[in-house]
């Protein structure tokens, strides 16, 4: 089984286009999903990639670039301690 970097993204974005902000950046392939939240920070998307190196290109390269951004945080995770199968909890509702 092929490993997976897991790299979490806080974001600092435009508030008055929050919505199309997120959407753009759920679309940039390696971002397997984008949250609103609530503090000081915006957005928070989740990275999934195969490579180290793939977070820059996905994160510098291409979410860093979407219009309205204002700022990122990066940070990768080191060891998963709990794995939730999503889409089995959405299919029953969760």
């Amino acid at each position: 089984m092929q490993s997976v970097i897991t790299a979490i993204v806080f974001i600092q974005a435009e508030v008055s286009r929050l919505s199309e902000i997120a959407e753009q950046i759920a679309d940039i392939d390696g971002v397997s999903e984008v949250y609103s939240v609530t503090g000081d920070l915006d957005l928070l998307a989740m990275v999934r990639v195969r490579q180290v190196d793939d977070v820059s290109s996905v994160v510098a390269d291409q979410l860093n670039k979407v219009d309205g951004v204002l700022s990122t945080q990066t940070q990768i995770a080191f060891q998963t301690f709990s794995q939730h199968d999503l889409e089995e909890a959405f299919s029953i509702g969760l």
